[in-house]
């Protein structure tokens, strides 16, 4: 089942439901505090242990958490910033009876720190002797497990309040993820996500999702038994010019390694000779204008413009008569960059079953001032979408795809190994071809950039973008298996 991703409000309004039909704050915070000591027993060997507490019930679940391992015969001392000031987190302090002593200013490295301190809900600046422990933390790079969020990271946006955080090794969040968890200034911040369940309800109407295969692997195209090539999709790939052929192909191999049946790399005549000498089973196809190329791409189920196609007016135009064929787009770099001084034109050929797939700095070509003005990417690329009339992916290492609907979903197995010329086309071809056969875009986007990351994560060191349509087979077996 797909996992959502909360707002801090939509934590605290599960919390508040659970409460309002009959479990007492107590016990969920029992359940907290429990489920953080569970981890730490579960991934640390038993050693000294020193809890920060903050004043309220992120605080309560720290004291919690502390009975929980000194009954376990663990060392344990809370280091209290503030006196309790919520009636949870009061119940909470009361019932613990070890050692409580003011707050440390310099953490030492013997140790296994538990941040207590303040949760996803912070939305002022840590100050006073937590802003002086989280300098020192921030020298000393002690061990530190975090409840909730490493306190001064904002749970919406997972940005550093006044620039000023702990970074947990671990962070023990509740429920579900929030945005902190899975967007990339939180997660550096956060170490490892673990997600305890304390038995609260479900959310009503979600939108926003962790990319993973429990968001789209129930409406995968796997081929039918009956299956043949013209079945499983036929996807286009325009090409460049002769000295820029290379992205074309790239984004061609990996729709035909991801399944589509045929797949067909779409030439300027100079390039032909090029693209002849480097294709098998892609096949070639020439086209001289721009009305040629909508003759060509009349039976494409699919059609991914943009990698390398070169910028300006010849790549606009030809954008512009693709889009009257009725194929899916997928529309990539230069592509987008075409549109730079008249966005709206673009989105003007643009319907609901296409998918421009950005970088941050074409995102800003074409959405000019969208993220510097957004909270954080997930509101950036749902304005973006709804803007586009699109499906929308940004891409990065918390890469976010949004559909005009408003779903959402934010890849949490990003790596940096896909940071290399040519993944980007790849992906492109990832997902056209998943078009191809017949997957929702939204979904496909999301598939397509799930197995993207998979395969370079699967690679590691000296990735290139040559070697992920090659990996994706093995990653596709496995999914196989799982449906």
């Amino acid at each position: 089942m797909a996992r959502e991703i909360l707002t801090v409000a939509q934590m605290t309004a599960a919390d508040r439901a659970a409460v309002a039909s009959g479990t007492p704050i107590q016990v969920l915070m029992e359940r907290a505090g429990q489920a953080v000591a569970d981890a730490i027993r579960s991934r640390y060997p038993r050693q000294p242990v020193v809890i920060w507490c903050g004043p309220g019930d992120n605080g309560g679940d720290g004291y919690v958490a502390a009975r929980h391992l000194k009954q376990r015969g663990w060392s344990v001392v809370v280091e209290a910033a503030y006196p309790p000031a919520t009636d949870a987190a009061r119940w909470a302090a009361s019932r613990w009876k070890g050692e409580v002593r003011p707050l440390s200013s310099s953490p030492s490295s013997g140790q296994l720190y538990i941040d207590a301190l303040f949760g996803a809900g912070l939305t002022r600046p840590l100050e006073g002797e937590v802003a002086t422990l989280a300098r020192s933390a921030r020298d000393s790079a002690p061990r530190i497990v975090a409840v909730d969020t490493p306190s001064g990271v904002h749970g919406d946006t997972g940005r550093a309040l006044g620039g000023l955080a702990f970074r947990a090794e671990m962070t023990l969040t509740f429920h579900r993820r929030k945005r902190a968890h899975v967007l990339a200034d939180g997660r550096g911040a956060c170490g490892d996500v673990v997600v305890a369940d304390i038995g609260l309800g479900h959310i009503e109407a979600p939108d926003l999702f962790e990319n993973d295969p429990d968001l789209w692997l129930a409406r995968f195209p796997w081929p039918a038994f009956d299956a043949h090539k013209h079945s499983r999709g036929r996807l286009k790939v325009v090409s460049g010019e002769a000295w820029s052929t290379g992205a074309a192909r790239l984004a061609a191999r990996g729709g035909l390694r991801v399944g589509a049946g045929a797949v067909t790399v779409l030439s300027p005549p100079g390039a032909l000779a090029i693209n002849a000498a480097h294709l098998e089973a892609i096949m070639l196809a020439p086209f001289e204008s721009d009305a040629d190329l909508a003759v060509a791409a009349e039976v494409a189920d699919a059609v991914i413009i943009g990698p390398a196609a070169g910028v300006g007016e010849t790549t606009a135009r030809n954008l512009q008569a693709l889009a009257r064929t009725g194929a899916a787009l997928v529309v990539d770099a230069d592509a987008l960059t075409s549109f730079r001084h008249d966005a709206e034109d673009l989105f003007a050929c643009l319907d609901r079953d296409d998918v421009l797939t950005p970088h941050p700095g074409e995102f800003e070509r074409i959405f000019p001032g969208l993220l510097a003005k957004s909270s954080e990417r997930v509101t950036a690329t749902r304005e973006a979408a709804r803007r586009a009339g699109a499906v929308v992916l940004l891409k990065g290492p918390d890469t976010v795809v949004a559909a005009p609907d408003g779903r959402t979903s934010v890849l949490l197995n990003g790596t940096p190994w896909l940071a290399t010329a040519g993944s980007g086309d790849v992906l492109a071809g990832f997902i056209g071809g998943l078009i191809a056969q017949g997957m929702e875009s939204f979904e496909a986007a999301c598939a397509g950039a799930w197995i993207h990351a998979e395969c370079g994560a699967r690679h590691g060191p000296g990735l290139i973008a040559e070697d992920l349509p090659g990996l994706a087979p093995a990653v596709l077996a496995e999914l196989h298996a799982k449906r």
